[in-house]
């Protein structure tokens, strides 16, 4: 898995790379199959009351792409919720992969029905 912490208008320091490698760790539990990890931290200096920090991530796994971003007044509370969002899509990602009923061909009739056995 390649993981990939790039900050704009911030200097990433080793704190907060390994803030956001801790909190992955909550992703890479629920579901081992990610191929990519892009997190991108900006901060936005619109005026001083109105500082934004934005985390975003995207997340590449096998057949799918998920993208989710927070916005926040401080940037480990938005990557907090970031984490929170992406760990929900995670989860119902897995749910829908592992419900899809895969029944095996040879145990099918020509109904479609499946044969006892």
């Amino acid at each position: 898995m390649n993981l990939t912490i790039s900050g704009h208008h911030l200097e990433v320091t080793p704190a907060i790379r390994e803030y956001v490698q801790a909190k992955l760790e909550r992703i890479r539990r629920h579901f081992d199959q990610v191929i990519d990890i892009a997190v991108i931290l900006t901060v936005d200096n619109l005026t001083e009351k109105d500082k934004r920090q934005k985390a975003e991530i995207n997340l590449r796994m096998s057949g799918k792409l998920l993208h989710v971003e927070s916005l926040s007044h401080d940037l480990y509370a938005a990557v907090d919720a970031l984490i929170d969002r992406l760990d929900r899509q995670v989860m119902k990602y897995k749910e829908k992969v592992h419900e899809h009923d895969h029944q095996a061909i040879k145990h099918l009739t020509e109904g479609g029905v499946a044969v006892p056995v």
